[in-house]
C-alpha cells in the first residue's frame, strides 16, 4: 500500500505544472513577454530607429522622454498613452526613448506585453516586483472590442489592485483610439443600457487612467519631407532633392496616406533603388 501511495504522490508531482525559472535580466535590455509556459524572451536586437530621425512629434517626443527619465531615476512616473494617427511613430518613440535613456541607465529595461496576453499580467507583475531594474511595460495597438473583457486586466496594470502597481513597472500603451474602444461601442452602450451613464463611464475610465496622454496628429507635407531627408541624411543616402521630392509624393499620392510610416516605406525603396543597405 506505502508503494502504491508514493506512485502516486509522484505521478501527481509531475502532473503539476513547473515554475517559471527565473529570469535574468542582465542578459539583454528588451524582453517579451511570453505564456504557455510564462517565460522573457530575450531580445538581442530591438527593432529601432534613431530619436532624432523622429520628425514632427517635438512635444510628444519631450515628454515621454522627460517622463521617462524620471522613471529610470527612481522618481514618480505616469503610465503613458500614446494615442492618434496611424503610422505617425508611437511605438517608434517608445523604443527610441528607452535607447536614448538606456546609454545612461543601464537598469532601465524594455518588456513587450501583447495584447491578447492582457490576462497574464498579474503574473508578470508577480516577477517584476521583486527585481533590481525599473521596467518600462509596452503593450502596441491597444484597442478593445465591445466583447472584450480584457480591459478589466489593463486596470491591474494601471491601478495594481491592493498590492498597488510594483514602483519599478511604469505601463506605456499605443493606440489609434484616444479612450482604446471604438465611437460605435461607446454610443451603443449610451443606447442599450439601463443606466447609460455609468455604462459609458466604465468603459471611457480606463485612459483616464492613464497619467500622460500624448497625442499625434497627421502630419504636413513639410514634415513628410523632414522625414524622408532625415532618413537620408542620417543612413548617408545620397539624393538630388527636387527628383527626390517628386518621387516621395508620388509615392504618398499612390498610397493615399501621408505619414511617418509611409515616409519610411517610401525611403526603404528609395535606398533599395540606389543599392544602399540599411
Amino acid at each position: 500500500m506505502k508503494n502504491i501511495l508514493e506512485r502516486i504522490a509522484a505521478a501527481l508531482e509531475r502532473m503539476q505544472p513547473s515554475l517559471p525559472a527565473k529570469p535574468d535580466f542582465a542578459l539583454a535590455a528588451a524582453y517579451i513577454w511570453q505564456i504557455e509556459p510564462d517565460r522573457f524572451e530575450v531580445v538581442r536586437s530591438v527593432n529601432r530607429i534613431d530619436i532624432d530621425l523622429l520628425v514632427g512629434i517635438d512635444q510628444a517626443r519631450e515628454a515621454l522622454w522627460e517622463n521617462t527619465k524620471r522613471f529610470a531615476e527612481g522618481y514618480a512616473a505616469n503610465n503613458a498613452l500614446l494615442w492618434g494617427a496611424r503610422g505617425m511613430g508611437k511605438s517608434s518613440l517608445v523604443k527610441a526613448v528607452h535607447a536614448e535613456i538606456l546609454s545612461q541607465y543601464p537598469e532601465l529595461k524594455l518588456v513587450e506585453l501583447q495584447r491578447e496576453d492582457l490576462a497574464s499580467v498579474g503574473r508578470l507583475l508577480q516577477q517584476l516586483r521583486a527585481e533590481p531594474y525599473q521596467f518600462i511595460l509596452m503593450c502596441d495597438d491597444l484597442s478593445f472590442a465591445s466583447s472584450d473583457e480584457h480591459y478589466q486586466n489593463l486596470k491591474v496594470v494601471l491601478d495594481g489592485g491592493i498590492a498597488g502597481r510594483p514602483r519599478n513597472v511604469v505601463f506605456y500603451a499605443t493606440s489609434n483610439r484616444r479612450h482604446l474602444m471604438p465611437r460605435d461601442m461607446i454610443e451603443n452602450e449610451r443606447s442599450s443600457s439601463i443606466n447609460p451613464s455609468e455604462a459609458v463611464e466604465e468603459k471611457v475610465s480606463l485612459s483616464d487612467r492613464f497619467g500622460l496622454w500624448l497625442g499625434f496628429y497627421p502630419c504636413s507635407q513639410d514634415e513628410f519631407m523632414s522625414m524622408i531627408t532625415g532618413y537620408c541624411e542620417g543612413y548617408r543616402v545620397d539624393y538630388d532633392a527636387e527628383i527626390l521630392k517628386a518621387e516621395a509624393l508620388a509615392w504618398q499620392a499612390a498610397r493615399g496616406a501621408r505619414s511617418g510610416r509611409v515616409a519610411w516605406q517610401f525611403f526603404v525603396d528609395y535606398a533599395g533603388r540606389h543599392s544602399v543597405r540599411i
